[in-house]
């Protein structure tokens, strides 16, 4: 009988931490003893448990990258959410805007429901709003609350500075093992450590500092002689009257539909069904611990007359670039590892001066904006245009683009549009329609039309290619709320790029398409997913292309009492290309909650050919930390998870997990590079409010 290392993993958060016993053990033991571990939890519990929101998440989006790069954006503006919800019956439109998975209509619905009945006296009374599935009805609860409806003025300093709350997180990652880069080649040490603080008063006022550290980065050396690597520091001021909002530091900014400006999340093919294609301008504050993606100075949302506002900003902030042998710009970096002497020189080498502004109109159901924006790089940017993929990329010290923005909603009805140009005057068009046939059935169409000759450093919108530029394309979907406990999304996607793309040398096109099933009661949650995705790349010589054929299924059975809760996943996966490859996994996790103690685990085997036929599988951390990591090879995955609320203002969180190979004797490459088959990481945090 075939036995490995495995690393069993016990975690005592009272006072023992965390620590690794290593020995021989059969293959057949491992999963009686885990899952023996992990439910061995649920004995003698008197306490209600409550389901964490992040459950859901994973039913508005889909196992591919470009979505999970979307569902990180979106984590992170829902676990600020969570941790500070909105009072449902003084949020405006604005306030019920920044929840991503909400539609237009059900953003109207609500507010007309609260104009009808002056106000809920209770989240449940959301179920008496036909548009609102179990689904987001059960995630509202997470980022609403009930409130006694009084819309206040804007307190005084002397108000705030007495009332206000702080909070304090405090992060850090221990691995149990060394990387090549780790012995020699990085610059600091292998431990991941961040830190934030916030204070707040309502939302109102919200000021706070951030500061982050990737493993293998110096730490109060080099050029990170302040100490971390990277700090966010921001100030948010709401309602000051005629200021609906002002931002000052470091903030994120959408207008429209993202086609000039969206440095905050964009949308997903799911989501995008889920929200219906809405169209909002939006400040919030970067408390992304990520350099990528965030604007640095001041910008603020003023109301003109009823029914205009006006939105400026500017930006001057460093980016980290690639330089060619003439100290031009080759490529913009949005990595942020500085761990490297190589990368370490990158950092921070090109500066980025940015300003514009949007006017907004609404009224009757009708929406109407204009924004314009300049950008100025100090070192001007000359990408290797000689590769086809890159011939229309970006080139230049300035850049401009304007657009203007458009719409309509009604009950039943939402048109949502974009058009935009900019340097070279090529077009960039986005409109969406969805239609809502009858209160259990909405559809959505969605068409894009992005010329080759259209760029925009800031842009970030509905895109199957991953740039709003060299694409066109039609997207078709539903949303059937087919009976009280079943629901069914689909969407089909056709994406033709009429220029060279990266791997393919020649036109090409991309047909994508998913259906998601979703049973719920009060105790049962069962879903089914399939997506089937045909996209074209370049044989061995380049000499003509070859369509690769994806497919992806996942059947979920998940059970929860008020005590406790249990998940069964499989995930299948095919991709066929030049070889076929074939993988699947099976994921078993379970909660548990006593008094101030909340315990999860996780157990998965994964078996695939190769990285074509990956298994993405979402996995719970602390606090603003998202987890979706991608599994191929043959091995297990195990994690546990624990919360304690030592107090009402102090919160310890731990998670340790292992992945261990059965079909290598070492990790990644490089000085990436593990010299063992398995790998365990800690994850200590610690949330103080005061």
């Amino acid at each position: 009988m075939k036995a490995i290392n495995l690393p069993k993993l016990l975690l005592f958060i009272c006072s023992e931490g965390c620590f690794v016993v290593k020995e021989e053990l059969p293959m057949s033991l491992i999963k009686p003893i885990i899952l023996f571990f992990v439910f061995s939890l649920n004995i003698n519990s008197y306490a209600q448990y409550v389901h964490p929101w992040d459950k859901y998440l994973d039913e508005l989006t889909t196992s591919e990258e470009g979505d999970i790069a979307v569902s990180e954006d979106v984590y992170d503006v829902l676990s600020d959410l969570y941790e500070h919800p909105l009072d449902i019956n003084t949020a405006s439109r604005e306030d019920l805007t920044r929840i991503p998975f909400l539609s237009a209509q059900q953003i109207e619905d609500i507010q007309a429901y609260i104009y009808r009945t002056k106000g809920l006296k209770s989240l449940s009374e959301l179920s008496l709003i036909e548009s609102l599935d179990p689904v987001r009805r059960n995630l509202l609860s997470f980022f609403l609350y009930v409130g006694d409806g009084e819309k206040k003025s804007f307190p005084s300093l002397g108000t705030i500075f007495k009332y206000g709350k702080n909070e304090l997180l405090v992060t850090g990652k221990i691995p149990f093992y060394d990387r090549h880069g780790d012995k020699t080649g990085y610059l600091g040490p292998k431990f991941r450590h961040s830190f934030r603080y916030d204070f707040s008063y309502g939302h109102y006022l919200k000021m706070g500092l951030l500061g982050s550290q990737d493993a293998g980065e110096p730490f109060f050396a080099d050029k990170n002689h302040l100490g971390y690597d990277h700090y966010s520091y921001f100030i948010v001021v709401r309602d000051l009257g005629r200021l609906k909002t002002l931002a000052l530091g470091q903030y994120k900014l959408r207008l429209g539909m993202g086609l000039v400006m969206n440095s905050d999340f964009g949308f997903g093919k799911l989501m995008t069904l889920n929200s219906l294609g809405r169209s909002t301008n939006s400040i919030r504050s970067n408390t992304s611990r990520s350099i990528a993606n965030y604007l640095q100075g001041a910008a603020s949302t003023v109301t003109i007359i009823k029914g205009l506002d006006a939105t400026a900003f500017v930006s001057y902030r460093p980016l980290d670039a690639t330089l060619n042998k003439s100290g031009y710009i080759q490529t913009i970096l949005k990595s942020g590892y500085h761990r490297t002497v190589s990368e370490m020189n990158r950092k921070n080498n090109v500066y980025q001066f940015t300003t514009g502004g949007n006017l907004h109109w609404e009224g009757s159901g009708f929406h109407a904006g204009f924004t314009a924006i300049y950008s100025h790089l100090d070192k001007a940017l000359q990408p290797n245009v000689k590769q086809s993929f890159r011939r229309y990329y970006p080139e230049g010290n300035n850049f401009w683009n304007a657009s203007v923005d458009y719409g309509y909603i009604n009950h039943r009805l939402s048109f949502n549009g974009e058009s935009a140009t900019g340097n070279l005057h090529g077009i960039a068009t986005i409109n969406s329609l969805s239609y809502l046939l009858t209160n259990s059935l909405s559809v959505i169409a969605l068409q894009r039309f992005y010329s080759k000759k259209y760029s925009s450093l800031f842009s970030s919108s509905f895109s199957s290619g991953g740039r709003i530029q060299n694409e066109s394309g039609i997207y078709l979907g539903a949303n059937w709320q087919a009976f009280h406990h079943l629901n069914v999304l689909f969407y089909t996607d056709y994406a033709y790029f009429a220029q060279p793309r990266y791997q393919v040398s020649r036109a090409s096109h991309c047909w994508d398409n998913v259906m998601t099933m979703t049973w719920t009661n009060d105790r049962w949650t069962i879903l089914g997913r399939y997506q089937y995705k045909v996209r074209q790349k370049d044989n061995d010589n380049k000499t003509a292309l070859i369509d690769e054929k994806c497919q992806r299924g996942r059947l979920s059975f998940g059970y929860g009492s008020t005590t406790w809760s249990l998940r069964l996943q499989g995930d299948v996966a095919y991709s066929g290309f030049k070889d076929d490859s074939f993988g699947w996994m099976t994921t078993l996790s379970g909660t548990y909650g006593i008094r101030r103690l909340h315990f999860s685990g996780t157990f998965g085997y994964f078996n695939t050919d190769d990285f074509a036929s990956r298994i993405y599988n979402y996995e719970r951390g602390p606090l603003y930390s998202f987890s979706f990591p991608a599994f191929y090879g043959e091995g297990i995955r195990y994690a546990i998870f624990a919360r304690v609320d030592l107090t009402s203002s102090l919160l310890l969180i731990a998670k340790c997990g292992t992945t261990d190979y059965f079909d290598r004797d070492h990790i990644s490459s490089g000085l990436q590079q593990i010299d063992h088959s398995s790998q365990t990481d800690l994850e200590l945090q610690v949330k103080w409010k005061f």
